[in-house]
């Protein structure tokens, strides 16, 4: 592991003492929370409380493997639930290098100022090779991952997608439990994951650059279809001109896609979030769409029809993960892709072959 790594922001949710962007009161209560071994009843406690390390704690039994511990969480979030949902829950996306981490360092902290308790989680399926580099330094996200009333964390390491979307939504329960009324949800910003945060959200934010030569490329990926909002970052000096520009051109792109089911008209918004201009007005338009999707019903349905949608994913998955488990199967498989290697079968008659087995 680089310094780099280890210098991490993320690693300040891992609970690393050592990190000078740590006081010594909350130094010292982590020393005092790992010599203690707590029951799931006390945890679950604690974590009702809002204590961050016992929510750190929680996620961590949620992205275990080991039976006991999965049992653990099981045990917290059915605690938890009761005291969930009642959070905005914003997803957050864009290319690498539109400046997510300086934007929710800039967001988090502005709305903390308004009182608010904020909570970061990233969905990262690429995180196995960058090992949740996506937040970056902790330079980048000094401010924030040092609040009180701040919480960071990444998605776990090698995992596919379906895994990681699968723990970041129990996280979400974890965290609203917690007393966090914000929960900024995060994507890398490429490939199939930006429809999964999608999925868990209320509000969903698409980052852009203006000048990046990516605006049609934007629409054509229908990312932008799915946005709720299109925020032009780093409309700053020489680029506000561009910037400008750019938001007439998305205005216009928005106009071609069909009324939401939300009754909600996608805005877009200009931003910088390294000298804080634009935020204020981003979370002024977030908590109109909050009380008219409150008003009519429209809130509240779409969280419902994500509750179902995640009931048939996690069975999917479910029987997916049972299936290749299975050392008959296993076996079989091996012997199907050799026969396929060979030309002696088709993809589609193997796959019959395996099913019928399972």
């Amino acid at each position: 592991m680089s310094k780099k790594q280890q210098k991490s922001a993320l690693s300040e949710t891992e609970s690393n003492p050592s990190s000078k962007n740590i006081s010594a009161e909350s130094a010292r209560k982590i020393r005092n929370f790992r010599k203690n071994k707590f029951s799931e009843q006390e945890l679950l406690q604690k974590l009702l409380h809002g204590d961050k390390t016992a929510l750190g704690r929680g996620i961590t039994l949620i992205e275990s493997n080991q039976k006991a511990h999965q049992q653990q969480a099981e045990f917290i979030i059915e605690g938890a639930l009761p005291h969930a949902h009642k959070s905005i829950r914003i997803g957050i996306t864009g290319v690498p290098g539109v400046g997510k981490s300086t934007f929710i360092e800039s967001f988090g902290s502005y709305l903390i100022s308004k009182g608010k308790k904020v909570a970061v989680l990233a969905v990262d399926p690429s995180s196995s090779v960058s090992r949740g580099s996506i937040l970056g330094d902790k330079t980048r996200m000094e401010n924030l991952v040092k609040e009180k009333n701040a919480f960071i964390r990444p998605s776990p390491s090698g995992e596919t997608l379906g895994g990681v979307a699968r723990k970041t939504r129990e996280s979400i329960i974890l965290c609203e439990a917690a007393g966090f009324d914000v929960i900024l949800i995060e994507t890398v910003g490429v490939g199939q994951s930006e429809t999964t945060v999608h999925s868990m959200t209320d509000f969903f934010l698409l980052l852009k650059l203006a000048g990046a030569g990516d605006e049609l490329q934007g629409i054509k990926r229908g990312i932008v279809e799915m946005a709720d909002a299109i925020v032009i970052n780093k409309a700053d000096g020489d680029n506000q001109k561009a910037a400008r520009e750019a938001k007439m051109e998305f205005s216009r792109a928005l106009h071609l896609y069909p009324p939401k089911e939300s009754e909600w008209t996608p805005e877009v918004k200009l931003c910088s979030a390294l000298y804080n201009s634009g935020i204020e007005d981003i979370w002024t338009m977030i908590s109109e769409f909050q009380e008219k999707t409150k008003t009519n019903g429209y809130f509240n349905h779409n969280r419902l029809e994500q509750n179902k949608f995640w009931l048939f994913q996690t069975v999917n998955d479910y029987l997916k993960s049972r299936f290749y488990e299975k050392d008959e199967i296993k076996t079989a498989l091996k012997e199907q892709l050799a026969l396929i290697e060979e030309n002696k079968t088709t993809a589609f008659a193997a796959a019959k072959y395996l099913l019928s087995l399972g």
